[in-house]
C-alpha cells in the first residue's frame, strides 16, 4: 500500500484513541497491503460511522466489535474445586496426562470432562481427553490437526483377494497416496470445499486455499497411514446394509493438513493474548463464542474438518479407481474437534482431542496399531464419558522413547510375526509403542460396541 496508512490517518477519520486503532492496522497490514490507502481509509470512514453493518465482515469485524463492545481482557484464576469428570481405564494412563484434565477441570468455563483409556499428555488438554465447556472454545482443547479422522471403506471383494496381489496392492499405495510435507499428487482435483464461503470471508483462509488446494488426498508424517486390510464383520450392520463376513477394506487416518495447523496457530495465539492464563495452563486458553474471533474459530474449525473429510474422500477415490472396484461402505469418525452438545440439558462446547464421539447408535473405527487390530463400533450414548471413546490404542512410548528403545530390525520381526508389509514408516511408530487394544476395548466396553474388526495387510506411511 503506497504511503503506508498509520495510526494518525484513522485518528483523523475520528476513530477513537484505544486499542481499535491496533486491530485495524493489524488487519490492514495483514491482509490488505496491496490495496490504496485511500480507498481503505473510505472503507475504515463507514465502519466508524456504522460499525454494526460490520459486525461479521472478514477485516473489519474485530475493529467493529471494538468500536461496539470491546473484548475485556482480563487474567483468569483457576477455580479450586474440579468440575465433575470421569475417567475410564484409570490404572493405563500416566499421572501427567491425568494432572492436565485436571488443570482444565479447574477453568472457570469447565462444566465436565471425561479421560478415555487411551489418554496420554499432549499440549493443553491430554490425548483422549474430553471437556465441555460453557460457551467458550479452546484451540489448543482441539488441537493442531483439526479434524483428524479415521476413516474405512470396505469393497465387495473376499479376504483371499489378497493372495499374489501383494505387489500390486503395494503398487497402488505407493502412486495413490502422498505423505509428509512435501509429497502432493501431479494431478489435482477440485472439490466443492474449496467454494466454501469461508475462503473468501475470511482473510487467513483466503490466504491459505492455495496450500489446501495443492494439499488435497495427501496425508501428513508422524502416525498418519494409509493401509489396506480384512474387515471382519461379525455384527449385521443394518443401517449400512452390510452383512456379516469378511472383505478387503482400505483405513486411513490423516487430518486438516497445513490448513488445521495454520488455523490452530492464528487462534491459539489470539487466545493466549485475550485470556491470559497462568503459566502452567496458557495452553488452556480460550475465546468467547460471543466475540467476533470466537465466531471465525468456530466457522474456520468446521472448515477445516469438512476439508480433513474431503482429503479422505480424495485418497479412498484415487484408491478405489486404481483397483478398479467401487466402494460398498464408508465408516468414519474424527478427532481433535469441538461440537455443540447438550450436557444435563444445557448447550456446551464439547472438545475431543483424540477421543471420538461415541452417541447412541454412531458408527465409528478404532485402530490399534500396525501390527494389531482396530475396531468398528456403535457408540452407547454413555453420559459419564460425555458420549465418546477413544481415538486408538494410545502411546506407551513418547516418539524419542521410541528412538531409544526400538531398532529397525525389532519392528521388522513384529511386522514378520504379523504377516504385515510397510512402506515407510519411522522408529518412533513402532508397534510397539502403542497400548495394547485388546486392553484399551475392554475398558470401554460401557461406551461401545463392537461389530467388527479391521486387520492391516499392508500400511503406507510417512517415511
Amino acid at each position: 500500500m503506497g504511503n503506508k496508512l498509520s495510526g494518525k490517518d484513522l485518528i483523523k477519520l475520528g476513530f477513537p484513541k484505544n486499542n481499535a486503532i491496533n486491530i485495524a492496522l493489524g488487519q490492514i497490514h495483514r491482509y490488505r497491503k496491496k490495496e490504496k490507502k485511500t480507498a481503505i481509509l473510505e472503507e475504515a470512514k463507514q465502519v466508524l460511522l456504522s460499525p454494526a453493518k460490520y459486525k461479521n465482515h472478514g477485516t473489519w469485524g474485530k475493529l467493529a466489535e471494538g468500536l461496539i463492545a470491546p473484548v475485556e481482557i482480563r487474567k483468569q484464576q483457576l477455580s479450586i474445586t474440579r468440575a465433575p469428570f470421569s475417567i475410564f481405564g484409570e490404572n493405563e494412563i500416566d499421572s501427567q496426562a491425568k494432572q492436565q484434565l485436571y488443570n482444565a477441570l479447574k477453568l472457570p468455563i469447565a462444566v465436565q470432562g471425561a479421560l478415555m483409556p487411551d489418554a496420554h499428555s499432549g499440549y493443553g488438554l491430554p490425548i483422549g481427553g474430553v471437556l465441555a465447556t460453557d460457551n467458550a472454545v479452546i484451540p489448543y482443547g482441539v488441537g493442531v490437526d483439526i479434524g483428524c479422522r479415521m476413516s474405512m471403506s470396505i469393497f465387495n471383494l473376499p479376504a483371499s483377494y489378497f493372495k499374489g496381489k501383494s505387489d500390486f496392492l503395494k503398487g497402488v499405495l505407493k502412486d495413490q497416496t502422498k505423505f509428509g510435507m512435501k509429497e502432493t499428487h501431479d494431478k489435482k482435483m477440485d472439490h466443492e470445499v474449496f467454494s466454501r464461503v469461508e475462503f473468501s470471508d475470511i482473510p487467513l483462509l483466503k490466504s491459505l486455499l492455495g496450500k489446501a488446494y495443492k494439499q488435497l488426498g495427501s496425508s501428513g508424517g508422524g502416525n498418519h497411514f494409509v493401509e489396506f486390510g480384512i474387515a471382519t464383520i461379525t455384527n449385521d450392520i443394518p443401517e449400512k446394509k452390510l452383512a456379516k463376513g469378511e472383505y478387503v477394506a482400505i483405513l486411513s487416518h490423516s487430518g486438516s493438513r497445513g490448513l488445521g495447523a495454520s488455523i490452530a496457530k492464528h487462534y491459539t495465539y489470539l487466545a493466549t493474548k485475550q485470556c491470559p492464563l497462568p503459566q502452567n495452563v496458557q495452553h488452556l486458553a480460550w475465546l468467547d463464542m460471543n466475540t467476533h474471533d470466537g465466531q471465525e474459530y468456530w466457522l474456520a474449525m468446521n472448515l477445516a474438518g469438512d476439508y480433513a473429510k474431503a482429503c479422505h474422500d480424495n485418497i479412498h477415490y484415487r484408491v478405489a479407481k486404481a483397483l478398479g472396484k467401487q466402494i460398498l461402505v464408508t465408516i468414519e469418525n474424527h478427532h481433535n474437534f469441538a461440537w455443540k452438545e447438550m450436557v444435563n440439558g444445557k448447550e456446551c462446547i464439547v472438545h475431543r482431542k483424540g477421543a471420538t464421539p461415541a452417541s447412541a447408535h454412531q458408527l465409528g473405527i478404532i485402530p490399534g496399531s500396525m501390527t494389531a487390530p482396530g475396531f468398528i463400533v456403535r457408540g452407547k450414548g454413555n453420559l459419564e464419558s460425555l458420549q465418546s471413546a477413544s481415538h486408538g490404542a494410545g502411546r506407551l512410548f513418547s516418539r524419542a522413547k521410541c528412538k531409544t528403545t526400538f531398532t529397525q530390525s525389532d519392528i521388522k520381526k513384529e511386522l514378520k510375526n504379523a504377516d504385515v508389509q510397510l512402506i515407510g514408516g519411522g522408529v518412533d511408530e513402532a508397534p510397539m509403542a502403542y497400548k495394547n487394544i485388546h486392553t484399551v476395548m475392554n475398558l470401554q466396553s460401557e461406551l461401545v460396541d463392537v461389530l467388527g474388526t479391521f486387520s492391516p495387510k499392508i500400511v503406507r506411511m510417512d517415511r
